[in-house]
């Protein structure tokens, strides 16, 4: 074997979309020169691109994700794993030769799907927390980095075929992350597809909703004494103020101050800090968050997608709907200091 087959072999041998059956055929056809032709130049990594997936790997993929019984075309397993910009590369290089198929439209239904299943489960879960974070909590759930991080962990990435594409002026380029991130959403909808609404939110609550993501660091505040004002008067309550629960070192180069704020005789908050103003801030943040971050206990939690019919069908079909209890509706999210754009209150936490 010479230099160049050694090369191919070790290019192909690379990449994981290459069966190793395919080995022993190298040098592949397109890369042979015949006289009389015009030569062109043979790229490995195209090449490798261009092969199918081996039906093993698919069936090894679909029964790792515990989706055996519902996918068990490896036809459809591999459409699942097909980007749309896929199509470019393929018609370049066999043009006489039918399109395969691709996820694009399987995976617009399954983001939309995500993003219905996340909404009403993070809605039900923190009833008080504001729009802004609600869509920030959306996004970290069942984001495009959130799906291209799952669909790795299931090891869907050998078996992905894509095209990386340039971006233009109103059109972004196509990234890895980008063609990975389409599988998780494709499998979303082809369990709604061959099963019902009810399975494909238990599929998404597996692999997505099941993780925990840090909401406190998505609620940030310009002054969350004013907006604590805002939240008490909203909701009848005592004025705030602020009480110097403990300090120590007040006159030394690293004092601590331990801060409380109380509406009538309930502690709402509690901060610290190297100056009393810093534990007044951390104390009225403190408070906020205990309001916003209010968790219904998972038993009681109740999704409107509860509703849906289980079996296999138009959801609108007739058939006995699931129980489901509507929540009690709750103040509205307190805007002023969450955002640029918030209008001044007169006032202060004194």
């Amino acid at each position: 074997m010479g230099y160049v087959h050694r090369r191919l072999v070790s290019t192909a041998a690379r990449i994981g979309s290459v069966s190793i059956s395919h080995l022993p055929k190298f040098p592949p056809k397109e890369a042979l020169y015949v006289p009389g032709t015009s030569a062109t130049a043979f790229n490995p990594e195209e090449w490798a691109a261009l092969q199918p997936p081996p039906p093993s790997a698919l069936s090894a993929f679909v029964h790792r994700i515990g989706l055996s019984s519902i996918l068990e075309s490896p036809d459809i397993i591999q459409q699942a794993c097909t980007h749309h910009t896929f199509l470019q590369l393929y018609q370049q290089h066999k043009p006489r030769d039918p399109a395969p198929a691709t996820n694009a439209q399987l995976a617009a239904i399954g983001n939309s799907l995500m993003g219905l299943f996340a909404t009403e489960f993070l809605r039900a879960t923190y009833p008080y927390l504001p729009t802004r974070v609600m869509k920030a909590a959306v996004s970290a759930h069942v984001g495009p980095l959130t799906c291209a991080n799952v669909a790795q962990e299931m090891g869907a990435a050998p078996l992905l075929r894509w095209h990386r594409s340039r971006g233009t002026i109103t059109k972004p380029g196509v990234l890895h992350s980008d063609a990975l991130a389409s599988i998780p959403r494709a499998l979303t909808a082809l369990v709604y597809q061959k099963r019902s609404l009810p399975s494909a939110r238990q599929f998404v609550h597996s692999y997505f909703l099941g993780r925990e993501v840090d909401i406190r660091g998505m609620i940030k505040f310009l002054d969350p004494k004013k907006a604590l004002l805002e939240m008490v008067e909203k909701f009848g309550r005592a004025r705030p103020k602020s009480r110097l629960l403990k300090e120590t070192g007040r006159y030394s180069n690293a004092p601590v101050f331990v801060v409380g704020i109380y509406s009538g005789e309930e502690q709402l908050g509690e901060g610290f800090g190297s100056s009393l103003k810093m534990a007044e801030y951390r104390a009225a943040e403190d408070a906020l968050h205990r309001v916003y971050l209010t968790k219904t206990p998972s038993d009681l939690v109740q999704l409107p997608s509860q509703t849906f019919p289980l079996g296999v069908g138009d959801v609108y079909r007739k058939a006995p709907e699931g129980k489901y209890v509507a929540p009690n509706l709750v103040e509205s999210e307190i805007m002023y200091a969450s955002s640029g754009n918030s209008v001044e209150v007169a006032g202060d936490i004194s």
